[in-house]
């Protein structure tokens, strides 16, 4: 063999660990999905497959660079809590959280980034302290549900004008959230001169028990609170609303869009796709205090007019004109 060949063979084996090593398949990090819902909502999937779907935008691409795994709470404490554990031990590099899953994702871990979405302000403000700076290792997307309750009690007298009563359904466990909502929705019942019954309940029984015993008085109308309990039951209340032709106003259209009679609040789907843009800044160096805390930038308004029509209620040219979603 020549001389300068064996040089060049000699040269080149050098070389090789540098190359397999500039070849070598970047670290895949790992995200963390903790949902309070169930894994049999379509609505609840369609969620997560936008998340997913914006994170490929941002060059996150599952099995490649990256692996996203979901747990699902179905309304369960106990089962958030142990889905919270198990994604801190497997070693994930950020979660993110919905609703009533993010408490126990805060109690698993202080130094994993937590990016929640669909939580009400109440929750939000002792978690991460300044929305402009959130501390520690939380920050997210709140739910903003404070200014909505009032607008979604304009919309139910909109809707049913001879209306007095209103039945206020809500999670008896989410009790936190919900007082403070409780008490503007009452403060805006006694400006408009409505009488409001507040409803928590824990089960099914309660729920049916509540709405029951509500619709046996005259003039009643429905709103219903939103957090995952309430979400898990949507179907028979909704189900009960038709039954006692109770006009009902409900928070999202995971309801309206099963034959409830309207909704009216932020679009999930939008909300799971801008958490992932967070996620991709903190997989890339962010932190958490680096993400302010930021409210929904886009709602909508949905009308059911079968469902309308079958509770005699006449929908106005321009309700139905400002609708975002009409279903016929």
């Amino acid at each position: 063999m020549k001389r300068r060949t064996f040089i060049g063979l000699v040269g080149g084996a050098a070389a090789w660990p540098l190359i397999v090593s500039a070849q070598q398949v970047e670290r895949i990090r790992r995200v963390g999905i903790l949902m309070s819902t169930a894994e049999t909502d379509p609505l609840e999937i369609s969620s997560v497959n936008a998340f997913k779907a914006e994170l490929e935008k941002l060059g996150w691409v599952q099995g490649k660079n990256i692996d996203v795994t979901v747990r699902w709470g179905a309304a369960d404490s106990q089962r958030m809590t142990a889905n919270a554990k198990e994604v801190v031990a497997s070693g994930t590099d950020v979660i993110l959280a919905k609703g009533a899953t993010v408490p126990s994702a805060r109690q698993a871990t202080t130094s994993i980034p937590i990016v929640f979405v669909s939580l009400p302000d109440p929750i939000v403000q002792p978690l991460v302290g300044s929305f402009s700076h959130p501390v520690g290792n939380v920050t997210g997307f709140t739910t903003y549900e404070n200014g909505l309750v009032g607008k979604r009690l304009s919309l139910l007298k909109d809707l049913s004008p001879r209306i007095s009563r209103v039945l206020y359904l809500r999670s008896r466990q989410s009790g936190v959230a919900t007082q403070p909502l409780l008490e503007r929705l009452l403060e805006d019942a006694r400006s408009a001169g409505l009488d409001v019954t507040d409803a928590p309940a824990q089960d099914a029984g309660e729920i049916d028990n509540a709405i029951q015993g509500f619709a046996a008085g005259p003039d009643g109308g429905l709103l219903v609170a939103f957090d995952g309990f309430m979400l898990i039951h949507r179907r028979p209340i909704v189900e009960m609303a038709a039954r006692y032709r109770l006009p009902a106003v409900y928070p999202s259209r995971n309801f309206a869009g099963n034959e409830g009679l309207c909704s009216y609040g932020f679009d999930q789907d939008q909300q799971f796709r801008e958490a992932a843009s967070y996620v991709s800044r903190l997989l890339s160096g962010s932190k958490s205090f680096d993400l302010p805390v930021q409210t929904p930038t886009k709602f909508e308004l949905l009308l059911n007019l079968k469902t309308a029509k079958a509770l005699d209620l006449p929908i106005s040219p321009s309700l139905l004109a400002s609708a975002d979603v009409v279903i016929e």
